[in-house]
This record gives structure tokens, sequence and C-alpha cells, in this order.
């Protein structure tokens, strides 16, 4: 019975909800774009970009998303080389292939799995707690420049009347603060989690699962922390870049905190990758409207993020995937 719920429960988020506020969202994009003054001079404008000396931003965002997986990479390699050491390579093409498998899942958790694939047998279990515990680092790290982005922003969200009533902005920022403090705290107390569940009998034949984590160390914890801070100034630094691309007017400092802000918005809520571009626009237009009425760049900036960062390295890893089955199919014969 609980299996059907769950199958049910699960059917109704990506198959009715899923698409509802897919078309919900795409029609609130629509408005925004279509009442933006100057509309047209705004996309002359965008197809311009292609042809003169700014095409130069479009040609680093493309060199970043090769640093930002990099240092994901990196990161997984550092994270499971106490139960297998990887080569760099090989992390990279793993850390692609769960790129793969995230697309079609909620809040990308499909990544884990396309990973685990390049571990040896016995292995592949014990690595994803240590793939979370990559993954825990970098929520961290979006909360926390979340939190400072919306105190930071919130005199010109007050200003601009976006929010239509402020209480929800401290309640955001009590809670996230709770939430933060929780999150650092058991990151790097992550070994009491594995005493703790090591004196339940229910569940004490489980703990092999999560063993390795009671091996993470401060300096290996403070390292992911470190790579994933590394991760989110590529992130912002590609946004920046897409903007003088495109020339939206938004300085250094107001697309920093404003995208944060998108950044935290889209980290605590649910998200199927696929429909995530939608979702971050919708929400990246609601914030830079603070700062600029020019929503078709900011919808054009988003989703080539979005393309980039997302759809190449998906279809990057499907082909690497599509490697190991043929690989293993040979073997096999």
């Amino acid at each position: 019975m609980k299996f059907l719920q769950h199958k049910n429960i699960k059917i109704f988020l990506n198959y009715i909800l899923g698409p509802l506020l897919f078309v919900w969202l795409s029609w609130s994009i629509f408005k925004q774009i279509k009442n933006q003054p100057h509309l047209e001079e705004t996309w002359l404008n965008i197809k311009a970009s292609f042809t003169d000396a700014r095409v130069i931003n479009l040609f680093l965002v493309f060199l970043l998303m090769f640093v930002n997986w990099s240092l994901e990479a990196l990161k997984w390699k550092i994270s499971v080389q106490n139960v297998q050491p990887v080569s760099f390579f090989r992390s990279l093409k793993a850390i692609l292939s769960g790129v793969s498998f995230s697309v079609t899942t909620p809040n990308r958790t499909g990544e884990y799995l396309g990973r685990v694939l390049y571990m040896d047998e016995g292995n592949r279990l014990k690595v994803i707690s240590l793939t979370v515990l990559g993954s825990l680092s970098q929520l961290i790290i979006t909360v926390f420049f979340g939190l400072l982005g919306l105190l930071i922003l919130q005199p010109a969200i007050n200003r601009s009347g976006l929010s239509g009533g402020f209480i929800w902005i401290n309640l955001i920022l009590i809670g996230g603060s709770i939430v933060f403090l929780f999150l650092t705290v058991f990151y790097f107390r992550i070994g009491w989690l594995v005493r703790w569940i090591d004196k339940i009998p229910a569940i004490k034949k489980y703990i092999w699962l999560i063993n390795e984590l009671e091996k993470a160390d401060t300096t290996l914890l403070l390292r992911l922390l470190s790579i994933s801070m590394l991760r989110y100034l590529v992130f912002v630094t590609q946004y920046f870049l897409l903007f003088r691309f495109i020339a939206v007017d938004v300085n250094w400092w107001q697309g920093f905190w404003a995208t944060a802000l998108v950044f935290f918005i889209m980290a605590v809520q649910p998200t199927i990758a696929l429909f995530e571009v939608v979702q971050k626009t919708f929400w990246t237009e609601q914030i830079f409207t603070i700062f600029t009425v020019n929503t078709l760049g900011i919808g054009f900036v988003t989703t080539t993020i979005w393309f980039i960062n997302l759809v190449i390295p998906a279809a990057a890893g499907s082909l690497l995937i599509l490697g190991i089955k043929l690989f293993k199919k040979d073997e096999a014969s």
C-alpha cells in the first residue's frame, strides 16, 4: 500500500504538477517579456551582440563551463579517494554521466547513479554518502550567500514593492539562518551521524553504507567547502559575463547578490532539471526587476546558462554512458 501511495505521489509530481507548473511559469514569463518596454530594440541588441566584440564574453562563459565541471570532478575525486582512488579524468567522466542521469530527476538526485558507474563493484554504495557530503558543502555555500544577498538587497526589495509586504523576508532570514547553522554543525560533525546510527539496532546493519563519513576529517571538509566556493564564483561570473554580452544594465555588485538570491531560491524549492530553466527564468526575472526592466535579456541569460551548464554536459555524459554499456557488452562477448 505504501509503495502504491509513493508511486502515485511520484506520478502526480512528475506528470501533473510539474507540467502544470511549467505552463503557468512559461505564461508568466511570456507576459513579462511581452510587456517589456523597447522590446524590439532589446531583441535587435541581442542579435547584434553575436557580431561585435562582446562575443568574447560568450566564449568565456563556455570556457567557465569546463572550469565548473572540472572543479566538481576534483571535489568528487577528493571525496572518494579513501574508498577508491580515481584519476581526474575518470572523475570528470563520472560527473558528466551523473549530469545526464540528473536531468529527469527531482533536484538532480539521479546524478549519484551516474557517478557510481565508474566505481568498482563493492565500492559503489559506499561512495554515495561521500557524494552527498560534497553536495552538502555546495548547499552550505549557496544558503550562506543567498541569506547574505537577501539581507543586502532587502532595502532595494522594499523600495521596489516586489514582496508586497516584507514579513516574509524576516521569516526567511530567521528560518534560513537556523537551517544554515544546522547544516554547518551537521557538516563539521558528520561523524556523529555514524555513531548515532551505530546505536540503533534496527538500522545498525546498514552502517557500512556511511562508515566512510566518519573518516572525513576537518581538512577534507574544508577542502570541499573551498572548491564549492570556487564553483559558486564561477557560476556568478558566468551570469555577469552574459549580462555584459547582451548589455543588461546591471553592475557587478547588483548582479552578484541578485544571482545569489536566485541560487538560494532554486536550492530550497523542488525542481526537475528539464523544467528548471523555466523556474529559474521566472525567479531571475522577478528578482532582477529591482535593477532592470530588460526581462528579455534576463530570460536569454538564464536559458543560455542552463543550456551551456546542463544540456551540453548532459549530452556528453549520455555518450559516455553509452560507451560504458558498449564496452561491457564487448567484454561479455
